[in-house]
């Protein structure tokens, strides 16, 4: 059984771990779709974790959840206010989008640990994403993830999810800005 929780400072030595089972992962910190694609490649590892940590202890809303699986950390997931992601609201996927306040949340991209993909754990994280945002006062929450049976590539290709794990969660298509990706809504009570 997974336990999920928020995100805090408490869990950075966690996501550490978890991160440095994947190079992508360990590069990015999840700052890919926050920072400018020169602030990101300029920083590298050691700096978009630096970042990544600030926001953490900065930011009101915790960065994201991490699952774990006997105590070991093995998924993590992205998620906020969509005005946090000024990279990713920015690109032309997303720009069209109305309702960039706070309380339109956001699912980015997620990280499960290679030796417990395939079971569930994404789904878990992007339900517990659902209620945190809910909890949270968000009117909706959304994702972009790869569209139909796109196939998963390289890179943040990896990290959106698909349309099938969002579907399964209740997420509607709100559109589709190209022939690989989905723009999910999914609006909360």
């Amino acid at each position: 059984m997974l336990d999920i929780h928020p995100f805090d400072e408490t869990r950075i030595d966690d996501l550490t771990a978890l991160f440095a089972t994947d190079d992508t992962a360990d590069r990015c910190w999840c700052m890919w779709f926050i920072t400018t694609y020169k602030e990101f490649h300029t920083a590298g590892r050691e700096g978009n974790r630096a970042a990544f940590i600030t926001y953490t202890i900065d930011e009101p809303e915790p960065m994201g959840l991490i699952a774990y699986d006997n105590g070991q950390p093995v998924g993590w997931c992205a998620v906020g206010p969509r005005s946090r992601y000024v990279r990713a609201v920015k690109t032309p996927t997303l720009k069209r989008r109305s309702g960039d306040d706070d309380t339109v949340w956001f699912v980015p991209c997620f990280f499960v640990h290679p030796d417990h993909r395939s079971v569930g754990v994404a789904a878990a994280l992007l339900d517990a994403a659902v209620e945190l945002a809910t909890r949270a006062g968000a009117r909706a929450i959304q994702g972009f993830p790869l569209s139909g049976s796109t196939r998963r590539k390289s890179g943040s290709d990896l990290m959106t999810g698909n349309e099938t794990l969002f579907t399964s969660a209740g997420f509607d298509v709100e559109s589709r800005p190209s022939n690989k990706r989905a723009i999910m809504n999914r609006d909360l009570p």
